[in-house]
């Protein structure tokens, strides 16, 4: 099976902070693969190399074939309408309607006429259980529904790729285990590509085919989802069963405390 994404020796910093230090993966076409991790190991960071926002220090992102770095702005506009995203805030327009944050990205990429776009959109809405919901604003919509029409927009155009990021975050449970499965349906429906930037495990066992770990600015673990249940690594351990002592720190790497604080400490004599 060919791979649509190749992420080869991906390193970045921001300034002397080094997120990614040597990121090695492959999703290959038509697979759900999951990339998972504590916040800040650089998820979000590996997003914006494959969308072509962020140039590698070293290292390459390969989609459909093409170094993602090397192309110029048309050619890098040009792979982007290949890529749907649906984003962690849902990135709805809020002064657009349901039916008007659909057929947006069809009516500016594509030279369709405005009763194919009206037919397409209701087949999305339909899609994800929403058609009733077209003339309503983002803001009259639950978080569910407004995840849901989120992912219809991400699908608008049928894509080779989508991207999920954080597609389960703050969801009650009937809606997460909607919007889990229909990540999965439509993935196998439209015979896309997916990438699920996700915390949550146990969502991940009803959508992935294939997970990544990343962890100090590498790949710690792949593997399918029982695989990574029954890794050795520590790190892995520790997140997938919310240990709060191991490898992975709460804080964020820093000096004393009480440096900061200005605070002197001083041990009495005996």
């Amino acid at each position: 099976m060919a791979n649509l994404i190749e992420v080869n020796d991906l390193h970045y910093s921001y300034g002397p902070l080094k997120v990614l230090q040597g990121i090695n993966l492959t999703i290959p076409q038509g697979k759900v693969v999951g990339i998972m991790g504590p916040s800040g190991c650089g998820k979000s960071t590996l997003l914006r190399h494959i969308g072509g926002q962020l140039r590698p220090s070293h290292g390459s992102v390969k989609f459909m074939g093409q170094v993602v770095h090397e192309l110029d702005n048309d050619e890098l506009y040009e792979m982007r309408l290949k890529i749907g995203m649906m984003f962690q805030v849902s990135g709805l327009f809020t002064d657009m309607s349901v039916y008007d944050n659909l057929a947006f990205p069809l009516r500016e990429n594509t030279g369709l006429p405005e009763e194919i776009i009206r037919d397409l959109v209701l087949m999305k809405l339909q899609a994800v259980g929403l058609r009733n919901a077209r003339d309503l604003m983002p803001g009259e919509l639950s978080g569910g529904m407004e995840r849901r029409v989120a992912l219809a927009r991400a699908i608008a155009t049928d894509p080779p790729l989508i991207i999920y990021d954080e597609p389960f975050a703050g969801l009650d449970p009937i809606s997460l285990n909607t919007i889990a499965n229909l990540i999965r349906t439509l993935n196998d429906a439209l015979g896309t590509t997916s990438i699920v930037v996700t915390y949550d495990l146990m969502s991940s066992l009803k959508v992935v085919d294939y997970l990544y770990f990343i962890h100090n600015g590498v790949i710690a673990a792949q593997g399918t989802v029982d695989e990574l249940l029954n890794s050795q690594d520590p790190s892995v351990h520790q997140f997938l069963h919310a240990e709060p002592d191991g490898p992975i720190a709460f804080q964020f790497p820093s000096k004393p405390y009480t440096e900061d604080l200005n605070i002197h400490v001083t041990v009495p004599n005996d």
